[in-house]
């Protein structure tokens, strides 16, 4: 990995700034909004692991805090890391689609990363995904308990393998608990899910279009779920 320059310092500046803009528009002031800026503030000088190291910033999660549904992903991306937002590279376009098709308002909906920094191996001028170990999921679980504690979603969605690890603490195989609710300590449930980057994988067309229906299926049950809730 490549330590950060100066320029990706100025871009990481203007990322905040673009990520606070796009909160306050959905979000009104409040205690809780000045709760989780001081959470913010304080996740952006994040030393838990050595990712701080090499991504250009913290990407925290943004959404109404209070929502009641809260998506976890595993990871900013390279778009990510950039913009300072979660989810709006190629994943986020497919994240996007499916949620409109599920009748689901991102604007409505948290959204954020077990890890907040993007970790990458460079190739050339381009850095690639690299997946995040075990030891900096742990050190990053800190901050997706803080962000639950403060919008106590009562549904907390896991996109893959790493955020599931993440919210539940324990490796689980996706297949084994996708479509049902897993109880949480504070009351709420945990729904597991794909990551929509592993739509934007499969070679297949056929195969890639019955996914993209099973991904879509996942979210209308937790719009469902989430909805019985909160009545």
């Amino acid at each position: 990995m490549i330590a950060k320059s100066r320029d990706e310092a100025a871009i990481a500046a203007v990322g905040l700034k673009d990520a606070l803009a796009a909160e306050r528009r959905i979000e009104p002031g409040g205690n809780l909004r000045a709760s989780w800026e001081a959470l913010l503030t304080e996740a952006r000088g994040c030393t838990r692991c050595d990712l701080y190291k090499y991504g250009t910033q913290t990407v925290f999660g943004e959404g109404p805090l209070d929502a009641s549904i809260m998506f976890v992903g595993e990871q900013p991306g390279d778009q990510e890391d950039l913009a300072g937002r979660p989810f709006v590279g190629p994943a986020g376009q497919v994240f996007d689609e499916a949620l409109e098709k599920a009748g689901i308002a991102r604007s409505e909906v948290y959204v954020t990363n077990a890890v907040k920094h993007f970790k990458f191996v460079a190739r050339g001028k381009k850095r690639i995904h690299s997946k995040p170990n075990a030891g900096e999921i742990e050190a990053c679980r800190w901050w997706i308990g803080q962000e639950r504690s403060l919008i106590r979603p009562p549904v907390t969605v896991a996109l893959g393998a790493t955020a599931a690890r993440s919210i539940l603490d324990k490796v689980v195989t996706i297949s084994r608990v996708r479509g049902a609710p897993l109880p949480l300590a504070d009351g709420g449930e945990c729904w597991v899910t794909v990551h929509p980057s592993f739509l934007l994988r499969i070679p297949e067309a056929g195969r890639r279009r019955e996914e993209r229906t099973k991904f879509v299926d996942d979210l209308r049950r937790i719009r469902d779920r989430a909805a019985e809730l909160t009545r």
